[in-house]
């Protein structure tokens, strides 16, 4: 079964306070955007460090899970090297 991709864009309609509006005006007005383009570029940012947060969580779990496993292994292998005649 081949999955069709959806291309383009999809509309949303959202409530914010008119301070923040007055803010995506401001930012539309100095990128020559639009308003959808500002916070789009938003969703975007929010989206790309929620990533990114997530990534560095899972890398320092995968350093202290490793940091624990190598712990464990030098007393194995010592007691393995210790079992070791010359």
């Amino acid at each position: 079964m081949v999955t069709q991709i959806k291309r383009g864009k999809d509309s949303i309609s959202i409530t914010v306070e008119p301070a923040l509006i007055a803010v995506v005006d401001e930012i539309r007005k100095e990128t020559k955007t639009t308003r959808s383009g500002v916070i789009s570029k938003c969703l975007e940012e929010l989206a790309r460090n929620r990533k990114e947060a997530l990534m560095i969580k899972y890398y320092k779990t995968m350093a202290q899970e490793d940091g624990e496993f190598a712990k464990k292994s030098v007393k194995v292998i010592q007691a393995i090297a210790s079992s070791w005649s010359d």
